[in-house]
């Protein structure tokens, strides 16, 4: 069986501990798109950590990880991340890389850091990690992929002389900056070769064939539904599809065989970087909630940046879990918010005078105030608690509350950081 695991916002929403936690009873975890630049953070008896590359499900022993031909593969920080986790006694990965991912390239962090510098105050808040000009070469079909990695030299040396050509009329010409060296690039793809070797194969195949044999298969996306570049806050999102209908295709599986689509939703709101955020609080309000936030501050997992606030948002998350194709809500953080004596929701967002429950393209977006309905809190600690109906009451009528302006069924609510502070409904 194929189970998905994706977030319905920003990002951030606890996708890393509920794939921890379901990896338990799986025998594969793939990554499908995406790089390093979002991080899971994960707590458990290892330790605490935060992934980006890396599947994960990597912290049990059972499961193989397979990086799919979707993911954005920065190679060293894919090995970096190998070296630091078994450094922490975590037992050495079962993985395999797709012959077909290609690979983020030195050139494209130097590309993605020099056009946030040009474009100053209009950036898109990047987090210089090679993202966007990573998935445009790709889609201009002058990326490398793994399996080019061992073609002829000669095949491979036309190729990166191509490619310079292309880049140093930017770097000259636009940045201002020293061009590439051709046989330099060359030494260090034969770098990432030696790195890779053991691991590449055709992990579709491999999928298939697991598939075949009954096993239990996790996808993992990375952000969430307001990031996607079709469906999310455009400009402002991601460079792949963060949806779980590209799963398919960047685990390179048949779409009818994802049968389970797990929305991760936070029972407050927050994101990194620059884009519409109508629910958004500022002042010592949002330092306070994220302070007390996520496990340890409310801090990006990769740039350390602080998190931007708010209160959850009925309407986002309606639709970032109808574009997802829902069928379980997994409702992360509760236990956040057991210090306010009352939580404001946004239920709705007026625009030019209207009041619209449905999330609107970007332009509208920008106009939006949120409509704003007050619940009361229930004051007290929940961490610990494992079943639904020991939770005070106005903890329940506020999952209920938030499940019913939604439309998409809680199944499970975390109330803590560890993989085991979790509840079934």
């Amino acid at each position: 069986m194929v189970k998905a695991i994706v977030g319905a916002n920003w990002g951030d929403e606890g996708k890393g501990k509920m794939t921890d936690m379901l990896a338990q009873e799986a025998d594969i975890v793939v990554r499908f798109q995406g790089g390093a630049n979002a991080g899971h953070t994960i707590v458990n008896k290892y330790g605490k950590f935060a992934l980006h590359t890396l599947p994960s499900g990597v912290f049990n022993e059972n499961v193989t990880s397979v990086i799919g031909n979707g993911v954005a593969l920065n190679i060293p920080i894919l090995f970096n991340e190998i070296k630091d986790i078994m450094s922490k006694g975590v037992p050495e990965p079962k993985l395999l890389i797709s012959n077909r991912a290609q690979m983020v390239m030195p050139y494209h962090i130097d590309f993605d850091t020099y056009e946030e510098a040009r474009l100053a105050g209009k950036s898109f808040g990047s987090t210089k990690s090679g993202i966007a000009p990573f998935y445009s070469d790709k889609y201009a079909k002058i990326g490398f992929q793994v399996s080019e990695l061992f073609d002829d030299e000669a095949v491979l040396k036309e190729k990166i002389a191509r490619v310079c050509e292309i880049k140093n009329v930017m770097l000259e010409d636009l940045y201002h900056k020293p061009k590439l060296d051709e046989d330099k690039l060359y030494e260090t793809m034969m770098e990432y070769k030696k790195m890779v070797e053991p691991y590449v194969c055709d992990t579709s195949l491999y999928l298939w064939n697991a598939i075949r044999k009954g096993k239990n298969i996790l996808l993992e996306g990375q952000l969430g539904s307001l990031k996607d570049p079709d469906h999310g806050i455009y400009p402002m999102v991601t460079s792949s599809s963060t949806l779980a209908a590209y799963g398919a295709i960047g685990a390179g599986l048949p779409p009818y065989e994802i049968k389970q689509i797990i929305t991760v939703c936070k029972a407050y709101s927050s994101a990194v970087g620059a884009g519409a955020f109508v629910s958004e609080i500022f002042g010592e309000e949002a330092e306070e909630l994220r302070n007390r936030g996520g496990d340890g501050g409310e801090y990006g997992a990769t740039t350390g940046r602080p998190r931007r606030m708010g209160w959850f948002d009925c309407v986002a998350s309606k639709y970032g879990c109808r574009i997802q194709g829902t069928t379980d809500v997994a409702f992360t953080v509760l236990d956040v918010l057991g210090y306010l004596d009352e939580i404001p929701v946004c239920t709705g967002y007026e625009i030019d005078g209207k009041v619209t429950t449905d999330f609107p393209v970007t332009s509208l977006l920008e106009k939006a105030k949120p409509v704003l309905e007050v619940l009361p809190g229930w004051k007290c600690d929940i961490r610990g608690i494992k079943k639904y109906e020991d939770l005070p009451e106005n903890c329940r009528k506020y999952i209920e509350f938030i499940e019913d302006k939604i439309g998409f069924p809680i199944t499970m609510v975390s109330n803590g950081p560890s993989r085991d502070d979790i509840i079934y409904r």
